[in-house]
């Protein structure tokens, strides 16, 4: 603005004179009037131009992502919980390459890595073994010094392929959910000849609708955030039902595919509520409506319980979800209704994990997510391991990502991402 009066003042004292040929000069200068004028607008273009003009943003600066995040799974290479080193490496990483956040995990397969009284420890007894130590104090210790935060991350539906897991011993199989032709979810047992028409899942599911499972999870949970109290807030994980492919828009279409939530104590209680037995009612849409939204019920209770659980511990924890990223498909197929959990602020967030390589996918799905967030906040997991060898693939993604302006931004995982620190610190400075 100063800079432009300059331009104003100077122009009038050359255009009224400021010499002894003041008269004659204004007299010569009236045929070039128009020329003088549209001298004077570029001057003040290019001098306004400059002065608006700013540095351009950075990537994170642009989007306002002030959330950055990754994901350090229990069974990682870089062996994060084994040594106070490698718990270094990871702090420096995160410092170097401006991740605030570390979604570490504790609770996976039924295997508890952290100190644990209810859950098998043994894989905790062995980091204690091999460090010499706990590690997950010493790296929470050092997280808050570098100003990191550190959320729980815990699997809990899903025990893998532990077929041992504690929950398993304590009350057997009837705690695991089922498929409408009453098998198991994991592919490797009671296949018949029905398999070849669909693909079914890799691991063992816990049902939701059991309360035996929503205790479990529920002592898990407490344990953790009880044991290690600079934890910053809880991460859930498969939180949902499976899904096998191909997908069903509704329990309705059972007979073309699978379809889950038929463990005894679900069926049981679904009984005693509605009276309605989903595996002779009648083939009518009510009927399966119903049906499908008590499943989706039972997974929001089991969120809402935790939810009450932490923050009852304290405000300031913090609960998230990692999601299917589309809407529809995790409503309908999964049975994880994560609008519904933000709208009713039953979480802080959830971590859409938009796994792909295909950016106009990526740009899709997260566009869709962010309208359905309502109060709630949107977090997108980038797929790093997709794109491993693929640096301009993975850095064209961020972008889109960041124009879209979601509240944080996760990458999966930290095995994919350490040894390419100059990588990831140029996607977010860019």
């Amino acid at each position: 603005m100063v800079r432009r009066r300059k331009i104003l003042r100077l122009f009038f004292k050359f255009w009224y004179g400021i010499s002894k040929h003041q008269i004659p000069l204004r007299k010569s200068l009236k045929s070039y009037r128009g020329a003088i004028f549209l001298f004077l607008a570029i001057c003040l273009f290019l001098n306004l131009n400059n002065i608006y003009a700013q540095p351009a943003p950075t990537l994170m600066q642009e989007s306002q992502i002030n959330s950055r995040g990754v994901w350090v799974s229990c069974f990682s290479v870089e062996q994060v919980l084994y040594s106070k080193e490698a718990a270094l490496r990871l702090i420096n990483f995160c410092k170097k390459v401006k991740i605030n956040e570390i979604y570490l995990q504790l609770y996976r397969a039924g295997q508890a890595y952290y100190n644990s009284r209810i859950a098998d420890r043994a894989k905790y007894e062995e980091i204690v073994r091999v460090a010499g130590q706990d590690t997950i104090d010493f790296l929470l210790k050092e997280a808050e010094k570098n100003g990191i935060k550190v959320f729980a991350w815990i699997n809990v539906f899903s025990i893998g392929v532990n077929k041992k897991a504690n929950i398993l011993a304590k009350f057997g199989k009837s705690i695991l959910t089922k498929d409408q032709y009453l098998r198991i979810s994991i592919r490797d047992e009671q296949v018949n000849e029905t398999d070849k028409y669909y693909l079914r899942d890799t691991q063992l599911f816990l049902e939701p609708g059991d309360p035996r499972v929503k205790e479990y999870i529920f002592s898990i949970v407490n344990e953790i955030i009880t044991n290690y109290p600079k934890i910053k807030g809880i991460h859930l994980d498969y939180i949902r039902y499976p899904y096998p492919i191909p997908y069903l828009p509704n329990s309705r279409f059972n007979k073309y595919g699978l379809t889950y939530g038929y463990g005894e104590e679900n069926i049981a209680r679904f009984k005693e509520k509605t009276g309605l037995d989903p595996l002779t009612m009648k083939d009518e849409k009510d009927n399966y409506l119903i049906w499908d939204d008590w499943k989706r019920g039972q997974v929001t209770a089991m969120v809402e319980v935790i939810s009450k659980q932490i923050k009852n511990k304290s405000d300031d924890l913090l609960v998230s979800c990692a999601v299917i990223p589309s809407p529809e498909c995790a409503y309908s197929v999964a049975f994880q209704d994560w609008s519904l959990w933000l709208e009713k602020g039953f979480v802080d967030y959830v971590v859409i994990m938009n796994y792909t390589r295909d950016n106009r996918l990526a740009k899709e799905r997260v566009a869709s997510a962010i309208s359905h967030c309502g109060k709630g906040k949107i977090f997108v997991g980038v797929g790093a391991f997709l794109m491993s060898n693929e640096p301009e693939l993975f850095l064209e993604q961020c972008k889109i990502i960041s124009v879209l302006k979601p509240h944080g931004i996760v990458f999966f995982s930290y095995d994919d991402i350490s040894k390419e620190a100059e990588m990831i610190a140029r996607v977010l400075s860019q």
